[in-house]
């Protein structure tokens, strides 16, 4: 599970960015103040970190500021109601990679989250090299080939494209609007049904007469490989 860090000193806020992130497979740890995040953030590892610009005893920027001059190269995302340029411009030049000014709509901090983690924390791939492999699923992206318990399973582009991001992700929640930019154009318009379609198919092959379901669905949030 993607552990994310947050320091924010607004309880009610906290509390609804860590419900939410959990909802969505995230584990979230948040702290109160700077001082109490610089200690967290230092002592353990996380693959991202939300600071809230504004908080007492030591503000997000100098947060970002110290965790950099201590080599933490963890994808850091600062939230604040100060959306001047100039402000924008101080809290890139602390180190922050993105910048979310408040209030904000949680779809968007999702997405923002989703592109930093693309970025900046590459996910193992679960197989060797060119293959790919999860439980008795194998996909060889030289040859083209998948197997399942040996068998040989014949997939279009498409649903080779993303059996493939399947495998790159296991045991993790996809948002149809992640699928969307990975397998399809990015702008591919997520109010259609085609990612349901395509994703039906693709366990009509690799489901069928194999006796366990790999592909899960959450409602209304997406789906993941277990």
């Amino acid at each position: 599970m993607i552990r994310i860090g947050l320091a924010e000193d607004d309880i009610k806020i906290a509390e609804l960015i860590k419900t939410g992130l959990e909802e969505h497979q995230y584990h979230v740890t948040s702290k109160p103040d700077g001082n109490a995040a610089l200690s967290e953030f230092l002592t353990n590892e996380y693959e991202l970190l939300i600071l809230d610009v504004m908080m007492p005893g030591m503000d997000g920027v100098e947060l970002c500021r110290k965790l950099r001059a201590e080599g933490r190269q963890v994808p850091i995302l600062l939230l604040t109601a100060l959306g001047a340029i100039d402000d924008k411009v101080l809290g890139f030049k602390s180190g922050a990679d993105d910048y979310l000014v408040k209030p904000f709509h949680f779809k968007e901090l999702l997405v923002r989250i989703e592109a930093l983690l693309r970025r900046n924390t590459p996910i193992p791939l679960p197989g060797a090299g060119h293959l790919l492999i999860f439980e008795d699923i194998s996909l060889d992206t030289l040859s083209k080939e998948v197997f399942r318990d040996g068998k040989s399973i014949s997939l279009t582009a498409k649903e080779f494209t993303l059996l493939e991001l399947f495998l790159r992700n296991p045991n993790r929640l996809l948002s149809r609007q992640y699928i969307a930019e990975q397998a399809w154009d990015i702008n591919f318009e997520t109010g259609t049904n085609v990612i349901d379609v395509y994703v039906n198919f693709l366990r009509n092959k690799i489901e069928k007469g194999f006796g366990r379901k790999v592909i899960h669905t959450k409602i209304n949030m997406g789906y993941i490989l277990k």
